[in-house]
């Protein structure tokens, strides 16, 4: 809800917090599952509380997951199965997460998508697979600001320029690798 009402400032500095309660808390206390309750075990309480709600491995909490998905790596279902889809990745606005690295495996082989900023410019890769066209929404100062191979996306093969808007440039993309190159400003 919070990047669909552009608030994905407020859900980076929520999904980066360390500090009970959040979700990152439990990680740094060393889980490698979700837990069923934020205070399953803090340092002042030990592992105290409910004991009979106190799951160490439950998926209540999981949705971060699917936010990291589809909001920092963009990767949106479009149609069944993945058959088209949507990138836009949403990078941090606060600065303070530099990349993002990840996939989805739909019926119709990888979906990958991976950003990195440096110094104003996003480097940005994916992959379509075959059989499957994706819409992608890079984040740009301007249209002709986008590169992917060297060269002005719009005139890469297998991309086609679709408009600018909102200060990102949209291309349709069929099945391929591509690396883009995006100035942010």
């Amino acid at each position: 809800a919070l990047s669909d009402n552009g608030y994905s400032d407020l859900a980076y500095r929520l999904l980066q917090n360390d500090q009970y309660p959040s979700w990152l808390y439990p990680v740094d206390q060393g889980a490698t599952t979700i837990w069923e309750r934020l205070n399953g075990y803090t340092v002042e309480d030990g592992f105290s509380g409910n004991n009979s709600m106190n799951s160490f491995n439950h998926y209540s909490f999981g949705a971060v997951g699917q936010w990291m998905m589809a909001y920092s790596l963009g990767i949106k279902r479009d149609k069944p199965g993945y058959k088209h889809f949507i990138l836009q990745p949403e990078y941090d606005p606060t600065g303070e997460m530099t990349w993002a690295k990840g996939y989805y495996d739909s019926m119709y082989g990888r979906i990958s998508s991976a950003w990195k900023i440096n110094n104003g410019t996003l480097t940005y890769t994916a992959t379509v697979p075959a059989n499957t066209t994706a819409i992608l929404y890079i984040p740009a100062a301007s249209a002709d600001s986008v590169k992917e191979g060297g060269k002005p996306a719009a005139e890469a093969e297998g991309i086609s320029f679709v408009r600018y808007e909102n200060g990102k440039a949209v291309y349709e993309l069929l099945s391929g690798s591509y690396e883009f190159i995006s100035n942010l400003w």
